[in-house]
């Protein structure tokens, strides 16, 4: 099964391949869903196009087209086609039918993904879409694997790809749970009881919504420091569930985030690819200290989704995003010669603030958790510090498992909890 990670720079796009993504999908400015993702439009098209060669290297790589356009952009964005055409892109992830014709006429070979907004829930219309050139369907989020194992015996030479990590939206393809929840009638099967129109009064003592018909049934808002999270879904979490997803005849195990954190993305990609490589090769090593740190990256509480029934997904979260650890930055070699150390210092720049005697660790792509006893940082002027500041530039010595490419974290105490 390939491992699919999000690129949402080009710095997350290395991190993606150099901690074990098979491919990556990433976004142009104006064109995808994810307009603040950073995406890759800055600087000269040719220099993009090389620095992108040269990051994929064999991988492979995806470009997300996958919002609606409308006449104008529809126009904007054939004018940005011969700039497109130039960068090493394996695949269009579509959702508007609409660029295909575009596409084909500029970009004849380039295979085309059916993005999961185009909401594709069935094999008669995964069928279709296969007849007019689509080479591969991201499943709608709302298929079981049963359904996707259906979809696959219907259509054997479809690839099919599936998320199985990352923020899930209450309302995503249109879906909406509150008919569900408080009357029992389903508005994704045509009996939705509108229930978002109905009156509704606030008891703030016990905290509770009363509908004005329902005067004896109560809905609890469950409130974090004052706020609640009723409309914030639960993130999806699959990595114990992989080897149902390969007798399913899934070929893509998808990552959502490309708008989170270099760290996110080499810690959740870190733990699919071990994983990934456990089901497939049962001599493969243990990917349970991998998996572990799926539960120290910020998240909100886990689910499994829609791929073994609708119950994990028609509650809300209950608390607002966990975190465990803050990024502190990503090691990269330096050719400054640190003064009686043995081993070459490797610089960072710093996402957040660090006191030396925190406890700090760095993670590598094999490397589950390395923790730095009594480090040594170093300021842009060599000399010794004992505090880190966040956008500032630091060098660190030792120890020598050390390498460039590995991220450094630091843990969150109770105290910084209750101020947050």
């Amino acid at each position: 099964m390939e491992l699919l990670a999000p690129a949402g720079t080009p710095e997350k796009l290395r991190f993606a391949y150099l901690y074990g993504a098979d491919a990556a999908y990433f976004g142009l400015g104006g064109l995808s869903l994810r307009d603040r993702a950073g995406n890759f439009d800055d600087g000269d098209p040719a220099t993009l196009a090389t620095s992108l060669r040269v990051a994929k290297g064999s991988k492979r790589l995806y470009c997300a087209v996958n919002r609606y356009f409308q006449n104008d952009e529809l126009r904007a964005f054939e004018e940005r086609l011969d700039q497109v055409a130039e960068l090493p892109i394996d695949a269009f992830i579509v959702s508007d039918l609409g660029i295909v014709p575009l596409l084909r006429a500029r970009m004849p070979n380039c295979e085309l993904h059916l993005s999961t907004q185009a909401n594709c829930t069935n094999q008669e219309a995964a069928r279709m879409y296969h007849d007019m050139g689509f080479s591969r369907i991201v499943a709608a989020r709302e298929l079981s694997l049963r359904e996707l194992s259906q979809i696959k015996s219907a259509v054997p030479d479809l690839e099919l790809e599936a998320f199985v990590h990352g923020a899930m939206c209450l309302a995503y393809s249109g879906r909406c749970f509150i008919s569900k929840w408080m009357a029992g009638r389903s508005g994704n099967t045509g009996d939705c009881a509108h229930s978002c129109r109905w009156e509704y009064a606030l008891h703030t003592g016990d905290m509770y919504l009363q509908e004005r018909e329902r005067p004896d049934e109560y809905y609890p808002v469950i409130e974090d420091d004052g706020h609640t999270m009723i409309l914030s879904s639960r993130d999806l979490c699959l990595i114990d569930h992989l080897a149902a997803f390969r007798d399913a005849g899934v070929d893509s195990l998808k990552i959502e985030g490309r708008m989170k954190s270099v760290y996110y993305t080499a810690v959740v990609t870190r733990a699919y690819r071990k994983a990934i490589d456990a089901v497939m090769d049962t001599t493969a090593p243990d990917p349970a200290p991998f998996r572990d740190a799926l539960f120290e990256v910020s998240r909100r509480e886990y689910s499994t989704g829609f791929y073994f029934g609708n119950e994990a997904v028609q509650h809300p979260t209950e608390t607002s995003y966990r975190e465990e650890y803050r990024f502190l930055g990503v090691l990269e070699a330096n050719t400054t010669e640190a003064v009686d150390s043995p081993v070459p210092p490797l610089s960072f720049t710093a996402k957040n603030v660090c006191n030396i005697d925190d406890e700090i660790e760095a993670l590598g792509p094999d490397t589950a958790k390395l923790p730095l006893i009594s480090p040594v940082f170093l300021d842009e002027d060599g000399k010794e510090v004992d505090v880190i500041k966040p956008s500032r530039s630091y060098s660190i010595l030792g120890p020598c498992d050390l390498s460039p490419g590995m991220v450094l974290r630091r843990r969150i105490y109770e105290k910084e909890r209750l101020k947050t």
